[in-house]
This record gives C-alpha cells, structure tokens and sequence, in this order.
C-alpha cells in the first residue's frame, strides 16, 4: 500500500550572516565567557544559544555561520538573537545582520523499500556504488539538490536553500519512484 505523502524533517539549516563591521572577538570572549574561541586552532568564535539550539561562527571581519536550526525562520530568528546578546553586552554591532540560507539538510522516510539496483538504472544522474557506499546518490537539477536513497526507504536531502525546494525534490523523485515501480509496501 503506497504511502500518500513522504514524511519530511529538516534536521539542520545553514546560514551565513554578515554585520557588515569588524568584531573584536576577544572583547566578546572576555563578555561572554562561555563562548569558545581557540584562535591557534580556528579563527573564528562560537556562540552558542539554547533556543533555538544552534551554534553561530562569529569571524572578525564581522561574517557568521549559523549551523544547528530546524528551520529557515529558526536561523534567522538564531543570528538575530546572536546580535542582540552582543548589543545586550556592550559590543557595538551597527547594523543588523543580513541572514542568506546555505544548505537545509532533511532525511525522509517513505515508508517503503527502495529496488536501488532498478532505481541506479532508471534515474537520470545517480550514481550506485554499494561496495563503496550503500546509498544511492541522485542529483536533481530543479530544485538543485543531492538526494541519498537508502534501500530501507529513508532519504536524506542536501543542497537547497528553501524548505519548499526540499519538499518539491522529494515529491518529485517519490513520484518518478513510483512511475518506475521501483517502491515495495509491506
């Protein structure tokens, strides 16, 4: 019995932010003493937040990297938060942060097996090497992203930049699964 609709959860969103402005990272170090910041090993800081759950790379030349959210609204929501706890503290931040989505990563569950040796053959740009790896990696081109099929019906999705493109590749391939019949329903 085919499942109507593929179970979808974004599990990490990354966002690059800029405050258009240098950051004296030690000065936020000596603010924030819970923030990590090890410039011998890596030029950046990290800002850590509990909600939402998110880690945000802080560099001196005033660029971020939000990593950790389970929505775009979320890292948005993350760097906004991040900047208002520096201001909060005393860092002079002038501008607000633009925020650009990077990579939304989601796994999927179809809740059916996948035929990968028929699907390897029948998909237009995948790629099926089990001795190296037990996926099946399928590239679409609108929206562009990387799809990972597993033969126990669970995906995982990288590579879009909207939620709405992770929904519309997964239906997309789901639907070419089932053109192909390349699903089994216990």
């Amino acid at each position: 019995m085919p499942q109507t609709k593929p179970v979808i959860r974004v599990e990490n969103v990354v966002a690059s932010a800029s405050v258009d402005q240098p950051m004296d990272l030690n000065e936020i170090t000596r603010t924030f003493p819970d923030v990590e910041y090890h410039p011998d090993q890596f030029p950046g800081l990290v800002f850590r937040l509990r909600t939402p759950k998110t880690a945000t790379l802080i560099f001196t030349s005033g660029k971020m990297v939000c990593t950790g959210s389970k929505s775009e609204k979320l890292a948005r929501k993350a760097v906004k938060t991040v900047v208002q706890r520096l201001r909060k503290g005393g860092i002079s931040v002038k501008n607000e942060a633009t925020v650009e989505i990077q990579n939304i990563v989601a796994s999927i569950n179809l809740g059916g097996r996948i035929h990968l040796e028929q699907a390897a053959r029948s998909l237009p740009r995948s790629m099926y090497e089990p001795e190296q790896f037990p996926g099946l990696i399928h590239r679409t081109l609108d929206p562009k992203t990387v799809i990972l099929l597993f033969s126990s019906g669970k995906l995982v999705c990288t590579g879009a930049k909207k939620e709405a493109d992770v929904d519309r590749s997964v239906n997309n391939l789901h639907s070419m699964l089932e053109e192909y019949d390349l699903m089994a329903y216990e």
